[in-house]
């Protein structure tokens, strides 16, 4: 199959039909939005049809929306020109947890997105599934038809607490044994729920709350392309002009 991006996705949609909740492509790139009902069939479809032939699971992970489409940088009162911005606290690690950030109205907070390949035709896809419950987020396991997500499941499930229902051993993969909370979480706490020590006078290893580590949070730049920071560079071109 050496359709473009575009024809790709008319195939897809033509196929699938009802099974794909939304597609999506950006820069030749396809995703395709799938409920937790139709997972495992759109799935091996895809791998079973001749005409897609994706035999090969790439990644499966998970994904936590919670505060998804806020931006703490404030450009709109506070400077007009130059880089400075300013910071407000509402993303997730900068809140208390009265004022911690949702997630929008009819929007999932957690998924999990699987990367396909077809080698035969030389694509790939991606799949995305929103768990209903944000309280108890389960997805289908995609162990039955790629034995290789096993671990990538049990990765998401360890990180993000998502569960995957008809997983053959779905158990903690990264963390410590007795660990609380799942730590990729947006509103696990940065610096931990607990500390390890080894206690000289017990003559063990001891858990007890964080008190040697300071919260710090930074704050991550934003890759922005609006008429400030475009002007910035051609001034820079400019001065590289005549320097």
């Amino acid at each position: 199959m050496s359709a473009d991006a575009g024809t790709l996705a008319q195939r897809l949609n033509a196929h699938l039909g009802e099974k794909i909740a939304a597609t999506h492509e950006w820069r030749g790139e396809i995703t395709l939005e799938i409920t937790p009902e139709n997972w495992l069939a759109v799935a091996q479809h895809l791998r079973d049809d001749a005409e897609f032939r994706f035999e090969q699971l790439i990644d499966v992970c998970g994904v936590d929306y919670l505060g998804y489409g806020q931006v703490e940088w404030d450009t709109t009162d506070v400077t007009s020109t130059g880089f400075s911005r300013g910071v407000e606290g509402e993303s997730a690690g900068r809140f208390d947890w009265a004022n911690r950030p949702r997630t929008g109205a009819g929007h999932k907070r957690f998924a999990v997105v699987a990367q396909l390949t077809s080698i035969a035709n030389n694509c790939r896809v991606r799949l995305r599934c929103h768990a209903h419950d944000d309280s108890l987020p389960v997805v289908p396991s995609l162990v039955p038809l790629w034995p290789i997500a096993n671990w990538f499941e049990r990765e998401a499930f360890d990180l993000f607490g998502i569960a995957f229902e008809g997983h053959p051993d779905l158990r903690r993969i990264l963390t410590d044994y007795g660990f609380v909370g799942h730590p990729f979480r947006k509103d696990f706490p940065l610096i931990g729920n607990v500390e390890v020590r080894f206690d000289e006078k017990l003559g063990r290893v001891i858990y007890e709350p964080v008190t040697s580590v300071v919260p710090r949070v930074t704050v991550p730049r934003v890759l922005r392309e609006d008429s400030d920071l475009m002007q910035a560079r051609a001034e820079a071109a400019d001065k590289w002009r005549e320097n």
